[in-house]
């Protein structure tokens, strides 16, 4: 199979070359050879900018036809806007999220714009009714494209999140079953789980370190997300945790566990991690993406190790569909096929790359985004020790120290909710997204004084959640602090409740997230089993490899948010913490008692010498 750089390269270079090759044919393969190669290199980018200007001015005329206006462009310095490509890919590695793009927006003096790289249009907007047109009013203009789908298939294939039309129904209809009350209520799976990353974490602060408790949320997460799944998880809890970048090994020839070979479930866990890194840094290279991958497809690899894991669990559940099907199959036994999501997708779907797909799709959003709440919850928590003693003082008057919460319980925390809502502004999961125009369009403008915007077919749509639940004009002057009663007071009417479309963390309209509800369960739980659990949290930023700090220009010219930052967000499909975040947990002695585990003589839990 021909590499994504091949592919896209091949249809490009069969102009040139038929070019150069007839030109060598007409001057007997010799002679004209440099004439030729010289008038193409000369002749091309004439050709090619001809193309570009009589396509911009098409565009006026249709705008002006439409009563409308072009959308403001960008202007860099150099040709195509490849610097503004080349400083997104700089703050994929090293600068704050959407820095770039704030930049943009602040210089056009408008919420939306056109970023116009590589000479192509790449509309970009925070504004809440442009989001609103895109998810929900005109939702069947917009749609992932073939761009998007290409850039992702090698991961995520034809699944709900790659696909559009017809198989994006399918998929929809197929997993929406699954996620009524009844099952998104039934807590008994993150039960199991959560008592076992507490345990885990727990063992891990008698040691006297902090704990990566970003590492320890995916964890928990996968393996929730692969009970739900599949009836039994890739049980990644039971692997060793890492320790801190400064932990000094015991010597020789004592070693502890976690700086061992990795078991089978750290090998799954970090190749669908690597897998899903790749496909997100194809995007900060643009539309010339595959030129990077000529030589091979960045994610076969990883995608190798996931599809060795993944395979015997869907070929053992077809395999006992079929068994049992030719037994015979009666109301009951549809009930008991119908446990896990798998059963429920089997039902519906025969093609088994069509079924690792989906899985794979549903295992993302069960993992990654819910991990990323979970991280940021924490992290906030620990900057805010006020926060933490109010949540905490409301989940014991509800529920005590030790009793397991019920839906009812995690629906009347009203704080809780708060909490978590007030996490999912300023840190939403997905945090961007990425749409094509079926066909040429209008956006209303956001001053009455103009006319509205043209957006022409084809042509790629962006919106960042993130940067619009930091606007200060759609949250108030303090968006960038972190407040959770934003969400109780006044401000709740002042703001949310007049423009809904202004606060989008599960997307909206016919692709709202279906697991959102179950997003909020999960975290709700694991968030009241952890408070009731620990007195306190703080962040070890000593434990944080050096390389993943926060740079200090931040602190020292960093702006609002930026400025009181103590991890970096690192920028994915989903938000997460450079190198992890970690934490040192304190806990009451009579607590731990009563919950099993063995009392000690400091309260803190986490700051015990080695």
């Amino acid at each position: 199979m021909l590499s994504p750089g091949l592919r896209f390269l091949l249809p490009i270079l069969a102009i040139p070359s038929i070019y150069v090759l007839a030109g060598l044919i007409v001057s007997d393969l010799a002679l004209l050879f440099p004439i030729f190669l010289f008038s193409f290199l000369v002749v091309f980018p004439i050709l090619l900018a001809v193309y570009i200007s009589l396509e911009r001015l098409s565009q006026h005329l249709q705008a002006k036809s439409s009563g409308a206006r072009l959308v403001p462009t960008v202007s860099g310095r150099w040709p195509g806007n490849l610097d503004i490509l080349r400083d997104l890919r700089r703050e994929w590695n090293v600068a704050y999220p959407f820095e770039v793009l704030h930049r943009a927006l602040a210089a056009a003096g408008s919420n939306v714009v056109n970023l116009r790289i590589g000479w192509g249009d790449y509309i970009f907007t925070t504004e809440p009714e442009h989001i609103k047109l895109i998810l929900a009013t005109d939702f069947s203009n917009y749609v992932k494209g073939n761009a998007f789908r290409e850039l992702m298939d090698s991961v995520l294939g034809t699944g709900v999140f790659n696909s559009d039309g017809e198989m994006w129904k399918f998929h929809r209809g197929a997993t929406r079953p699954f996620f009524n009350r009844d099952r998104i209520s039934d807590f008994e799976i993150f039960a199991h789980h959560a008592d076992r990353a507490i345990e885990r974490m727990k063992k891990r602060l008698r040691e006297g370190y902090a704990v990566n408790f970003q590492d320890l949320a995916g964890r928990f997460t996968m393996d929730s997300a692969t009970s739900f799944l599949f009836g039994s998880c890739v049980d990644s809890l039971s692997a060793p945790l890492p320790y801190p970048h400064n932990y000094t090994p015991p010597p020789f020839p004592f070693s502890h566990p976690s700086l061992s070979q990795p078991d089978r479930a750290d090998i799954f866990t970090s190749a669908f991690t690597a897998a899903i890194t790749h496909i997100s840094s194809r995007s900060r290279f643009g539309w010339i993406w595959p030129v990077f991958e000529v030589f091979g497809d960045k994610t076969q690899a990883e995608m190798r190790v996931v599809d060795k894991y993944l395979e015997p669990i869907i070929e053992k559940a077809v395999g006992r569909r079929g068994r049992e099907g030719g037994a015979g199959m009666d109301g009951q036994k549809e009930k008991e096929e119908a446990e896990t999501l798998l059963d429920e997708l089997l039902n519906l779907i025969n093609d088994p790359k069509v079924l690792k797909d989906e899985v794979l799709n549903i295992l993302l959003a069960g993992r990654d985004t819910t991990m990323s709440l979970l991280t940021f919850v924490v992290y906030f928590l620990s900057m805010y020790p006020t926060v933490f003693t109010r949540l905490r003082t409301e989940i014991l008057d509800r529920v005590g120290n030790e009793r397991r919460p019920t839906y009812e319980d995690i629906r009347e925390m009203k704080y809780l909710r708060a909490v978590i809502n007030e996490t999912m502004r300023l840190y939403p999961p997905v945090p961007s997204n990425l749409r094509e125009t079926v066909k040429a369009t209008t956006w209303p403008s956001m001053d009455p004084t103009k006319p509205a915007l043209y957006i022409p077919a084809r042509t790629k749509v962006s919106y960042s959640v993130f940067m619009m639940h930091r606007r200060t004009d759609l949250w108030g002057p303090t968006a960038d602090e972190f407040d959770p009663d934003r969400f109780l007071d006044d401000r709740l009417k002042r703001y949310l409740l007049p423009n809904p479309y202004c606060f989008l963390p599960f997307n909206a309209g016919p692709r709202v997230c279906l697991g959102q509800q179950f997003a909020y369960n999960e975290v709700s739980f694991m968030l009241i089993r952890l408070l009731q659990t620990f007195t306190s949290t703080t962040l070890d930023l000593d434990a944080c490899p050096p390389h993943a700090r926060v740079p200090s220009e931040w602190h020292q010219d960093g702006k609002g948010r930026v400025a009181v930052e103590q991890v970096r967000p690192r920028l994915h499909l989903t938000l997460s913490c450079e190198g992890g975040l970690w934490v040192k947990m304190g806990m009451d002695e009579g607590i731990e008692g009563s919950m099993g585990g063995e009392k000690k003589e400091d309260s803190n839990i986490g700051a015990m010498e080695h």
